[in-house]
């Protein structure tokens, strides 16, 4: 009877537990659910120029295959995304170890993981000066080692890889970040074993340390990569998609066709195809992460 009665209680204590956070979870599933159902219902919709809706069927989604700026925009995305990743994986990891390997005291720490911390508004700013070709502290340096200046934002050739360095020095704290906690869980008897066999440093990096470190590394790769194929807020502030489209990720042009053109059915549907995407590139690096996982 005992072991009855405390069944009952367990289930009866299930049941309230359950009942307590029922409101919070079906609030949480319907502020998610209904945007999206919203934009795909809003993606199968048409508008004209007077404000008048009407079904358009698949007639947004065929649009996107002969429309040129969506096949520009889709390849500046995967540019933009893959340089900024490579740019934040390589000099993360780099900084984690820094950071693990010396004894830095915290307000340096600090320092060094600052930027991920600054609003993308005051960041893009802040860059927006120092690129500035005229009066900004880029150029400025350029010159007193005798080099050209550059047009950086300006340029459609540097526009690119200048806006992955942005976002790069913003966000490579926070990959280091996830890679020093990934270090410092490391068994260090793995460690003494190689010293002891006289592993080289960089041998030991090589064999021991990068392939530990592999299921961290994609683990910071995934949470980055959703951030960063729905780049918007410092492209938006430093370049707003220019010079000319040079820098028209699928995100600025959505933005554009819905509120500067006020088409609302083919930027739902652009902007569904980009989560599209980004759900394909987060399965494929959980994939790779169950391959490299030990």
């Amino acid at each position: 009877m005992s072991d009855t009665a405390a069944t009952l209680t367990q289930d009866r204590q299930k049941l309230e537990m359950a009942a307590l956070s029922a409101p919070a979870v079906v609030l949480t599933v319907a502020m998610i659910a209904f945007p999206v159902v919203y934009t795909i219902w809003l993606g199968f919709q048409t508008f004209s120029s007077t404000g008048k809706q009407s079904f358009a069927g698949l007639a947004n989604y065929s649009k996107l295959i002969s429309d040129y700026e969506f096949w520009h925009g889709l390849w500046i995305t995967i540019a933009l995304f893959v340089l900024s990743l490579v740019l934040q994986l390589v000099f993360g990891v780099w900084l984690a170890l820094v950071l693990h390997a010396k004894r830095l005291p915290g307000i340096v720490r600090s320092l060094f993981i600052s930027p991920f911390m600054m609003p993308p508004v005051v960041a893009g700013m802040m860059w927006l000066v120092i690129l500035d070709p005229s009066l900004g502290a880029a150029n400025y340096i350029l010159q007193s080692f005798g080099l050209p200046p550059s047009d950086w934002l300006a340029s459609p050739t540097w526009v690119i890889p200048t806006v992955a360095l942005i976002d790069s020095w913003q966000w490579t704290p926070y990959v280091a970040l996830i890679v020093l906690g990934g270090l410092q869980s490391l068994p260090p008897s793995v460690y003494e074993a190689a010293q002891i066999d006289g592993a080289s440093p960089f041998r030991t990096f090589q064999r021991i340390t990068l392939p530990l470190l592999l299921p961290t590394i994609v683990t910071a790769a995934i949470l980055r990569s959703v951030d960063l194929l729905r780049f918007f807020d410092i492209i938006y502030i430093t370049t707003q998609g220019g010079p000319g489209n040079a820098s028209n990720t699928l995100n600025i042009y959505g933005f554009r066709v819905g509120f500067e053109f006020f088409n609302i059915g083919y930027a739902s549907a652009l902007m569904l195809t980009l989560t599209a995407i980004v759900f394909g590139a987060v399965l494929a690096f959980n994939r790779l992460r169950g391959a490299v996982a030990w």
